[in-house]
């Protein structure tokens, strides 16, 4: 193995170490009780180090859109130009389900741990709900090039990511079973599939028989 390798296998290492202090200490006692010097103490690592990771307590907690984000626009970047907009977006949200799907017993129990902390927390919904207007802000701008559009004024680029995400969300957060990542996943895919049906001409919008 490189040495460039070995030495980002230890950056990786050092990120996820801070992140899963955090989440501890954040359940244990409290978001906004716990500090940036606890964390890198739990790690053994300078407050300096922590912030060549993260940049602040609250960039830690919403770690989960910078990975989205990465792998919506890898996604989007690798679909045919000639495909249209929303198809390429489905396929971009498919991308983060099967991400989801593959992850390890670690990586779900992060993501379970993260929900309860922002459930916990109202003031970090806000925050969750700025950082996804960032990502569908950078999704627009790719959506209006592959269009050929401006996204400073094409308002139908912003529409289809706006429906795009509004399936993630609701496949996220509506409605709530028993809150295990499987249920989640299976949740989104059920969304991902009804908002693609709900385009199709003919389709019926009346309520599914109970």
């Amino acid at each position: 193995m490189t040495t460039v390798g070995l030495r980002e296998r230890k950056k990786e290492k050092t990120r996820l170490a801070l992140l899963d202090a955090a989440l501890d200490l954040f359940l244990e006692q409290g978001y906004e009780s716990t500090t940036v010097e606890q964390i890198a103490g739990v790690v053994d690592v300078s407050p300096r180090t922590f912030f060549r990771y993260f940049t602040s307590k609250d960039h830690l907690v919403l770690w989960f859109h910078d990975h989205g984000e990465e792998i919506m626009l890898e996604t989007l970047e690798s679909r045919p130009q000639d495909e249209s907009p929303f198809t390429a977006l489905m396929h971009a949200l498919r991308a983060v389900l099967s991400d989801m799907e593959g992850s390890t017993p670690e990586e779900s129990a992060r993501f379970l741990k993260l929900r309860r902390i922002l459930d916990e927390n109202p003031r970090l919904i806000g925050q969750s709900v700025a950082r996804g207007a960032q990502t569908e802000r950078r999704l627009a701008e790719v959506i209006a090039a592959r269009r050929g559009a401006d996204a400073d004024t094409d308002q139908l680029s912003h529409l289809i990511v706006a429906f795009a995400m509004s399936t993630l969300r609701v496949g996220f957060e509506c409605p709530r079973r028993d809150g295990t990542l499987p249920e989640i996943t299976n949740r989104m895919a059920e969304t991902i599939e009804l908002a693609e049906r709900s385009l199709q001409p003919g389709w019926d919008l009346e309520p599914p028989a109970r």
